[in-house]
């Protein structure tokens, strides 16, 4: 902007220059010309003068050099200008400066030559004798003759020339002053008109740079003004948008790296554009390595660059399932979907990754419990339509063994409905239908009256039950669904101890913290000296329907839902269980549940 400003000042100033040289020729050249022009009307009227008070006697050139010399000497001191006398021929018959006998013919002289034409002729010559400028104007002496004789004065232009020696001083000096006076006026003009356009050009690379809370500083409501406040508006819509368009690229943003799918954008030559979180995690690399490269590099199996391939040739949607292996096995459903502009060009493909492996996982596990139940209840089913049929057939004579079949149905209808009962339970359970009514529950009191409950059961087998419950421990939670958990690890302790064992529960505080004891949970330890779980299948046993010993567990009446149902009122309840097993010694089954929900 300082070239700008530089440069304006430059151009005001020449301007001005221009100007002022112009006018100083124009008034030098006509100051000149008028001077000149008054000389030679001067000049003229004493030739008129010399005219008619002269004689012009006529003879042969001798005769006449001596006379027009003494009379051209004798009014050179009455005009101060140099007299000379021409005949019609041009031939000088006398002069006041010079011999005429020695002097050239004049009738081509310029002068001369305009005399003879119009009566009255001038020139301006250098004269070399001299060494400067003369004023040459000659007259015929006798207009109607074209034979007449000429008279002509010649005077010195020194004093002209020096006329115009001290004009043109006195005009270069009030030029050097006045450019002075320009160039100042000038640069401030330039300065006031260059200095709000330097805040609006630097306003503008602000802007430029994308910082775009910038205003220009309106001062006056010019038209620099107006400009100001137009790049004012300007950068106020830019800043609106700019806001606008960071906002939704936050929420596109926020939106792509919190989906549960996969989002691959690919362009029509096969470089990435677009990778979500998601995508990054499934495929093993980074959007900064992938973005901007082409999809190949992604080192994934044959397969999916395939379909990539496939969907940018053919531009229509495919769809496909691929198991991933690396960076861990998953299994994707593929969707590659083409993409296309307004002008209705192929632009690319987006690539929907989606994780269907939970899925799978649960129509797999919904097939198997599908399954299991099914043989769960066959087996009852079939033992009572089995023993019906036999005493239908006959048997119902024999007293002994009808009442030992009608026992048998029993049993199997009560298994029946504990199993139906336990799926409907857990059913319940899985599906969150079950509110839980939370309350403070005082574990003391509460272990004790959940042992007395088994205590029937725990004599018949001769198993002691222990209790180790530190007084004053509360716990918020739903009593009957923590009974029930209880109750449940307790009953299975008692199925699976031989004679003479023991089952013992456990409660106390943990994660105390402070000075007074504080604690944020309670710990139940539910211990017994039973059968053991072997080591392979402790990951399973919270699964439905899944036994250890599958015989031992039909003959204990247990239907398999027991601990899974456990395991989700734990859950819900915001705790957790876990389970140490060694076959021949024991299990140990530890739950430790927050003390506020």
């Amino acid at each position: 902007m300082n070239s700008f400003r530089t440069r304006l000042t430059v151009i005001m100033v020449a301007m001005v220059g221009i100007s002022v040289l112009a006018a100083g020729l124009f008034m030098a050249k006509t100051y000149k010309d008028n001077h000149i022009d008054a000389l030679q009307d001067n000049m003229i009227r004493e030739m008129n003068i010399i005219l008619r008070q002269m004689e012009w006697p006529q003879g042969e050139p001798e005769q006449l050099y001596d006379y027009y010399t003494a009379q051209a000497k004798e009014l050179k001191q009455v005009t101060d200008a140099r007299v000379t006398f021409v005949s019609g021929s041009g031939m000088v018959l006398g002069d006041s400066d010079h011999d005429p006998r020695t002097m050239d013919n004049h009738a081509s002289r310029k002068e001369v030559e305009e005399a003879s034409r119009e009566g009255i002729g001038r020139t301006i010559r250098y004269s070399d004798t001299l060494g400067e400028n003369l004023l040459y104007v000659t007259k015929k002496v006798n207009p109607a003759d074209p034979q007449s004789a000429y008279i002509r004065l010649a005077l010195s232009l020194k004093t002209v020339d020096s006329s115009m020696w001290h004009i043109w001083t006195v005009l270069g000096i009030g030029l050097l002053l006045l450019f002075a006076a320009a160039a100042a006026v000038s640069y401030r003009l330039a300065r006031s008109l260059t200095r709000p356009l330097e805040q609006i050009t630097g306003v503008a690379k602000r802007i430029q740079n994308l910082d775009y809370h910038t205003r220009v500083e309106v001062r006056k409501q010019d038209e620099i003004g107006e400009l100001g406040q137009a790049i004012n508006a300007m950068a106020d819509s830019l800043q609106v948008q700019m806001e606008r368009i960071h906002q939704n690229e936050n929420q596109l943003e926020s939106v792509l790296d919190n989906m549960i799918n996969g989002i691959v954008m690919i362009d029509r030559s096969g470089q990435v554009v677009l990778l979500n979180r998601f995508a990054e995690e499934v495929l093993g690399i980074t959007a900064q390595k992938l973005v901007g490269r082409h999809y190949s590099e992604a080192k994934q199996q044959y397969e999916l660059s395939q379909i990539i391939q496939d969907g940018l040739e053919r531009k229509e949607h495919l769809r496909e399932e691929i198991t991933f292996y690396f960076p861990e096995e998953r299994l994707l459903d593929l969707n590659l979907v083409p993409i296309f502009e307004d002008d209705q060009q192929f632009g690319g493909v987006l690539l929907v990754l989606q994780d269907v492996s939970a899925i799978r996982r649960l129509e797999r596990m919904r097939s198997e419990f599908v399954a299991n139940v099914s043989h769960e209840l066959k087996t009852p089913i079939a033992a009572v339509k089995g023993f019906a049929e036999t005493l239908l057939g006959g048997a119902v004579k024999d007293e002994e063994t009808t009442r030992s079949f009608l026992q048998i149905i029993f049993d199997e209808s009560e298994r029946l409905n504990r199993l139906i009962g336990d799926i409907l339970e857990l059913s319940k359970i899985e599906s969150r239908r079950v509110p839980l009514q939370f309350s403070p529950v005082d574990m003391y009191s509460f272990t004790k009256k959940t042992l007395e409950l088994l205590s029937a059961e725990a004599s018949r087998k001769h198993i002691t039950l222990e209790m180790n419950a530190e007084p004053g421990l509360y716990v918020e939670a739903d009593e009957d669904r923590l009974r029930q958990i209880v109750m449940n690890l307790l009953g299975n302790g008692i199925n699976y101890t031989p004679e003479g064992g023991k089952v013992s529960i456990k409660v106390g505080p943990a994660g105390t913290h402070g000075s007074d004891g504080d604690y944020d949970f309670v710990r139940l330890t539910i211990s017994d000296t039973g059968i053991g779980i072997p080591k392979k299948d402790l990951p399973r046993i919270f699964e439905r329907f899944y036994r250890v010993d599958k015989a031992r567990s039909r003959g204990s009446g247990g239907t398999g839902l027991g601990l899974s149902i456990v395991k989700h009122l734990v859950e819900l309840h915001n705790g957790t269980i876990a389970v140490e097993s060694e076959v021949g010694v024991g299990s140990t089954f530890i739950i430790e549940l927050p003390v506020l929900q």
